[in-house]
C-alpha cells in the first residue's frame, strides 16, 4: 500500500496529538508532534530567562537557536516517543501550564518557524507520516496526501485541558485554562508567519460532541479510503 504524508492541523487541545498518534500506530506510520517541538523551544526560552515579566527576548532566542537540538525519542513502556531537548528528556516539563503561557508567541518567531519547518520537511522525506500543529497542511506539506483541521468550542477545549492538568498535579483554575485557549487562538490566528487556518482542501472535523473512540473510528476508515485511491 502506498505511503502518504497526513496533516493534522486545529486549534489547541482539539485532541490532534492524540488522534494523529493513534491512526499512526495503526497504519504502522511515524507520528511527529510539532506541537512538542514548539513546547521545546519555549522551555529552552525560559530556562535562558529569554522570557521574563511576560516580555519576550525574541532576537537573543533566535541567536540562540544553534544551541538547540531537538529528538524524538521512543519509549516503548509508554508506546510513543519522547521529546528530548538537548540529550534530556522534557515531556513533562513542556507539557506545563508555564509553558503553555507563552508557546504560541514563541512559534510566531519567524526565525523558530524557519528553523522547525525545516526540520519537519526533512522528517517527511519518506512519507509514511503523520504530522499534527498549525501550519502542516498549508505551509510545511502543503502537498499532504490527506489534511485534517480539528476543531472545537473554547469551553469544550479548556474543559479539556483543564482536567489534563488537574491530572498532573498542577494548581490551575478553569477561568485561567479557558483565558489561555482564547489567547493561543488568537495569536495563532492572527500571527503573521504562518497563521493558524484550514487549508482550502483540508477537512474540517469538529469533536466537541465526539469521544475519542468516534474520532478515530471515523477518521481512520475515511484515511484508509484515502490511501487506497493513491
Amino acid at each position: 500500500m502506498k505511503k502518504i504524508i497526513i496533516a493534522i492541523d486545529g486549534y489547541s487541545s482539539t485532541g490532534k496529538s492524540t488522534i494523529a498518534k493513534r491512526l499512526a500506530n495503526a497504519l504502522g506510520y511515524v507520528f511527529i508532534d510539532t506541537g512538542a517541538m514548539y513546547r521545546a523551544v519555549t522551555l529552552f526560552a525560559l530556562e535562558h530567562n529569554f522570557i521574563s515579566d511576560q516580555v519576550l527576548d525574541s532576537d537573543s532566542l533566535v541567536n540562540a537557536l544553534s544551541e538547540i537540538t531537538l529528538r524524538f525519542v521512543p519509549n516503548s513502556e509508554l508506546g510513543k516517543s519522547e521529546m528530548f531537548l538537548n540529550g534530556e528528556n522534557v515531556e513533562k516539563q513542556i507539557r506545563t501550564m508555564d509553558v503553555s503561557k507563552y508557546v504560541s508567541k514563541v512559534a510566531a518567531i519567524a526565525g523558530v518557524r524557519k528553523k522547525l519547518v525545516a526540520l519537519q520537511q526533512e522528517m517527511g522525506l519518506e512519507k509514511g507520516i503523520v504530522m499534527d500543529g498549525r501550519d502542516i497542511g498549508t505551509v510545511v506539506f502543503p502537498q499532504a496526501e490527506l489534511k485534517l483541521f480539528m476543531t472545537a468550542s473554547p469551553e469544550i477545549r479548556a474543559n479539556r485541558r483543564y482536567k489534563e492538568l488537574l491530572d498532573r498535579g498542577e494548581d490551575v483554575t478553569f477561568e485561567e485554562v479557558l483565558s489561555n485557549v482564547r489567547e493561543r487562538d488568537y495569536i495563532d490566528s492572527h500571527r503573521e508567519i504562518s497563521p493558524l487556518k484550514k487549508a482550502e482542501d483540508a477537512i474540517e472535523f469538529d469533536n466537541g460532541d465526539m469521544g475519542l473512540d468516534e474520532q478515530f473510528e471515523r477518521i481512520h476508515a475515511y484515511t484508509l479510503r484515502i490511501i487506497e485511491t493513491k
